[in-house]
């Protein structure tokens, strides 16, 4: 993967605090910021569309724990089918 260099300002505390972490971890520094910076990328993206997430009948009640294991029952067994 082709990377691109760029400059950021850093409170001394912060990169005391990763210079640490990554002595801990055994990587560079860079890797961690790397990494920090994925995450506030994704963690802030936009996505083109909604996410299709399941949509469950109910009652508008708190399911209990037996009301979600016959719900995943039923679920794993649906598809089994």
């Amino acid at each position: 993967m082709s990377m691109k260099r760029t400059n950021v300002y850093a409170d001394p505390e912060d990169l005391a605090l990763l210079k640490e972490a990554a002595q801990r971890r055994g990587v560079p520094e860079a890797e961690l910021i790397r990494e920090a910076i994925h995450l506030a990328a994704m963690a802030n993206r936009v996505w083109d569309e909604p996410l299709d997430w399941p949509v469950f009948d109910g009652s508008g009640e708190t399911a209990t724990s037996e009301d979600v294991t016959a719900a995943v029952s039923e679920g794993a067994s649906d598809r089994c089918s």
